[in-house]
């Protein structure tokens, strides 16, 4: 994209300054009333239909967004049967003869409570602290349609013109986004000619400049179930003779992974890093340190006086981006067959089943990795027993596409405008399956993947917070990289 840069250059100050009043004044109170809502995402709450939760914060998103009273907007809740809800908003260019649109993307669905809340807080007890906002679904992801509106307001109210805008709401997305590809389908001819993608469901480095997302990882999750017995019986008459189901597990799960380095077997599972990525994770390292790892609650003990604090698999800084962001890692998330310990008596347990969350490079399909672990896990199961792999979401990675000069000029120039330092560029290990999608439907659009989820914010455990001076900041860089965008 070569065409000249637009005339009306936003002022940051000013911009800076009158959103962190509507953050303070129209935003946080909106997401505190979010946090109270535990609307958990389908795979979650499987009667999410009849309960009405997502509906409710969908339908609490839309009223806000025509509140707001932004100049050629419309907005409206779509359902397609059977499928959670989406908002989609439509906002007219103000810029002449623009035939380009801007997606803005976000999702009100949320991961369940976990455990583990300090005493004060809770994740459906909203609670403001020191500038974060403690509670479950704020920063993963509440705030993005919030924000996203805010940015808009602004460029109108500094008389900035702006192409069309599109925004589109899910509530699936801690699902692995299983409805949003027909709603993308529904709704194609809606969305136009895409050149920039606006996405606030990401993470950043640290809390002092802007950080830009470059690839997402891909997922599969599903249950793996070991079945040896109908019931249980006394330990101390089978055990010896019947195997442990545990065992068995652990047996089946060494085919998928190098447990004593966490190092996934399976070719498939694994790609080359491009050098791009290479370069710009050298570059991440050598801002963050090693607070790449530190930042995270490891356990520690004392042991004759000395603090023993538990390690991370690598502390090179480099290597720990790459681990997290471009290799495979198998994880349990959940297990099922085994009772509390208060209950746990001299029984041989009939089964154990695990909840397996696999993250997958940003290169690889996922889909191909789902139908190679089913055959690896329950082929020629050991004694014979009962092993099935369920599979419940899946979902390919993305590498973002090559960056616009213009684009990396306005990331840049925000940055220094709002933070006093350059942009950051970042791997993030999640997944947003909407990205793939985008990237193959409109492959020419610029990725503005960003996001609140710095240091310690801690999405989907326990004392999940929004920094909110850093989102006050994050929404005035999406105003003027939008301002920026070339004339077309």
């Amino acid at each position: 994209m070569n065409a000249p840069l637009p005339a009306h250059v936003l002022q940051p100050a000013q911009a800076l300054d009158r959103l962190s009043q509507v953050w303070d004044e129209r935003i946080v109170p909106q997401l505190t009333d979010y946090i109270r809502i535990p609307a958990k995402s389908p795979m979650f709450e499987p009667g999410w239909e009849g309960a009405g939760l997502l509906d409710t914060v969908v339908r609490n998103a839309a009223d806000w967004v025509l509140a707001q009273q932004v100049a050629g907007l419309t907005a409206e809740v779509v359902r397609l049967p059977g499928r959670t809800p989406v908002l989609f908003f439509e906002i007219a260019a103000t810029r002449p003869a623009s035939p380009q649109t801007v997606l803005m993307y976000g999702h009100l669905d949320k991961q369940p409570e976990f455990s583990g809340w300090r005493a004060d807080l809770g994740p459906w007890t909203p609670k403001m602290e020191d500038g974060k906002l403690y509670g479950r679904g704020g920063a993963d992801d509440g705030y993005a349609v919030y924000a996203s509106i805010a940015a808009v307001q602004e460029l109108q109210r500094q008389g900035v013109p702006h192409p069309r805008i599109v925004g589109l709401i899910e509530t699936s997305e801690e699902s692995g986004s299983r409805d949003l590809l027909p709603y993308i389908d529904a709704l194609k001819t809606r969305l136009g000619d895409v050149a920039l993608v606006v996405c606030l469901d990401s993470g950043a480095g640290n809390y002092d400049q802007l950080w830009l997302t470059t690839s997402l990882r891909g997922m599969a999750s599903g249950t793996l179930k070991v079945e040896i017995l109908t019931e249980g019986i006394h330990s101390g008459d089978a055990s010896g003779l019947v195997p442990s189901s545990f065992r068995i597990m652990r047996q089946v799960l060494d085919r998928l992974e190098d447990s004593a380095t966490g190092r996934l077997l399976p070719a498939r599972f694994h790609c080359e890093v491009p050098a791009e990525r290479l370069a710009q994770a050298r570059a991440t390292a050598a801002i963050l340190g090693e607070e790449v790892y530190r930042r995270f609650p490891w356990a520690h003990h004392d042991c004759g006086g000395s603090t023993i604090v538990a390690l991370p698999t690598t502390t090179d800084p480099v290597q720990a981006l790459l681990k997290r962001t471009w290799e495979p890692t198998l994880s349990v998330t959940g297990a099922e067959g085994f009772p509390a310990l208060q209950d746990a008596g001299n029984v041989l347990r009939p089964y154990t089943a695990f909840k397996l969350s696999l993250r997958l490079p940003p290169l690889v399909d996922a889909a191909s990795c789902v139908q190679e672990m089913k055959t690896l896990l329950e082929d020629n199961a050991p004694y014979q027993a009962k092993v099935t792999w369920e599979s419940a979401s899946g979902a390919n990675g993305w590498n973002a596409p090559e960056t616009a000069p213009w684009f990396a000029q306005a990331l840049d120039a925000a940055s220094q405008a709002h933070f006093g330092a350059p942009c950051g560029f970042i791997g993030q290990g999640g997944t947003i399956p909407l990205m793939g999608m985008l990237s193959q439907g409109f492959p020419q659009a610029q990725m503005m993947v960003c996001g609140v989820l710095g240091p310690k914010s801690n999405a989907h455990g326990p004392n999940e917070f929004l920094h909110v001076p850093y989102a006050k900041k994050l929404t005035a860089a999406v105003a003027q990289v939008i301002a920026n965008m070339p004339a077309a």
